[in-house]
């Protein structure tokens, strides 16, 4: 989302760093580029001219004009009022109350409000919780039918509405069912609309006064812009929101909204959704997200992500396999499910540090389509093959290909590349290796 407005910002850096000592002159001129890529980037006006003012102000005073490396120092000020304007710090969940507490999700409608219930379900549950999903867009079949699919699909209980209900009713019958079933958290996924109107917000606000949520939460949609700020504000006048999840980061919106919301609307963003699948919610951190913008990558989330998808005794299991050369093409497809569910290659890649700026790498395109293959062929050999890979002959190879709709290339590909890789462990036993990362292969 934010490729175009980092590209930007670190032209502008690269003039200034061009400069050996930074004067009063040349950080305007550099400050009137970075106004630009902010305002191209469709982060609000206002935002935009206090953002540069307090930039301004810093990077005029002794901090930067006596560095030895002003360049850099300037970058830390960006960096620091970038962290600033979008909330500081994490902000988390509200889940304080008599249990089962509520979550209330509001906004317009296809701003993504039932898909984020499910995603939020799951970020719940791996936080040890108990969620119960709540439909309660009665004017619309499909929102209902949406929600009990989800709910099927990830194994979360759903409360059986329907089109013929009461919202407010069906919130108090939700909350007695969500105790009967054990759970701890109701999330409420509220009707919208095509556009702000009196009838939604007065069902809204009968809804938050019956069961009193602890975190209403607004969906925005990235892809909206400046327009999802304006509604956030429209909905808080009325509802008094306590925090936003911004939808869709995965889109390529501009992402001036992500700039804008907590200056405008005094709301701290929650999550950000970044991609399609049901495990992709994130809560959202300033100072990474700016950390980002500026290109200077984001390892504490691509840790948080590898470590959520680590199991202690698989790890464990799996560098006793190494360490012995006995790790199998199961083995080897475990882990490469492993750290695919982590997320696309190209995400992580953008996470590294440095990575931001170079343009050759930025460009760099992972077929992930195969991974995908290779799994399927692994998949298509019995247990003894997967084991023994050596008795892997030419009939063997020719069913292997037919079961996983590959060639007999395609398997020839991945046997040298399986013994290859397992050369080099064998090298760095011999060498002492050391303790590789909790599980992850080195290729």
């Amino acid at each position: 989302m934010f490729d175009s407005l980092s590209e930007k910002l670190n032209i502008a850096f690269k003039k200034l760093k061009g400069h050996g000592k930074l004067s009063e002159k040349n950080i305007k001129e550099g400050l009137r580029e970075i106004k630009l890529a902010l305002l191209e980037a469709d982060v609000h006006y206002t935002v935009v001219k206090n953002l540069i003012a307090d930039i301004k102000k810093r990077a005029l005073g002794q901090e930067v004009l006596s560095s030895l490396t002003p360049g850099q120092q300037l970058i830390k000020i960006v960096n620091d009022e970038l962290t600033e304007l979008m909330g500081s710090c994490q902000s988390d969940l509200n889940l304080s109350g008599p249990k089962p507490v509520s979550v209330m999700l509001v906004g317009l409608q296809g701003s993504g409000k039932t898909t984020t219930a499910g995603k939020l379900a799951v970020f719940l549950r791996k936080q040890k919780k108990k969620p119960y999903l709540v439909p309660l867009d009665v004017y619309r079949p499909a929102a209902i039918d949406q929600l009990q699919t989800l709910g099927e699909q990830l194994s979360i209980p759903v409360f059986s509405a329907s089109t013929k209900m009461n919202p407010v009713q069906i919130c108090k019958d939700a909350q007695i069912a969500a105790q009967k079933e054990g759970c701890d958290i109701l999330i409420l996924d509220t009707a919208g609309r095509l556009h702000i109107n009196e009838d939604l917000m007065e069902e809204l606000c009968r809804i938050r006064d019956a069961v009193k949520p602890s975190d209403t939460l607004f969906i925005a949609d990235a892809m909206t812009g400046q327009d999802a700020v304006n509604i956030a504000k429209s909905f808080d006048e009325i509802l008094s929101i306590d925090g936003i999840i911004l939808s869709k980061m995965d889109s390529d919106a501009r992402g001036g909204a992500a700039l804008s919301f907590n200056a405008i609307t005094k709301k701290p963003i929650k999550f950000i959704g970044t991609g399609e699948k049901l495990n992709q919610l994130e809560p959202f951190h300033p100072d990474r997200m700016s950390s980002r913008i500026l290109g200077m990558g984001d390892v504490l989330t691509v840790i948080e992500k590898a470590q959520s998808m680590v199991d202690g005794d698989k790890a464990a299991e799996f560098e006793r396999k190494l360490r012995k050369n006995q790790f199998t093409l199961e083995d080897f497809r475990d882990q490469m499910i492993r750290i695919r569910k982590i997320g696309s290659f190209s995400d992580l890649i953008s996470m590294i540090p440095g990575i931001g700026n170079n343009k050759q790498l930025k460009k760099l395109e992972i077929d992930e389509k195969e991974l995908v293959k290779i799994e399927a062929i692994i998949n298509s050999m019995t247990s003894l093959e997967r084991r023994q890979h050596t008795i892997i002959n030419g009939s063997r190879r020719k069913r292997i290909a037919k079961g996983s709709g590959t060639s007999i290339q395609d398997i020839n590909r991945l046997l040298k590349n399986y013994a290859q890789a397992m050369k080099l462990v064998k090298k760095l036993n011999k060498g002492g290796m050391r303790r590789l990362g909790r599980g992850m292969l080195p290729f």
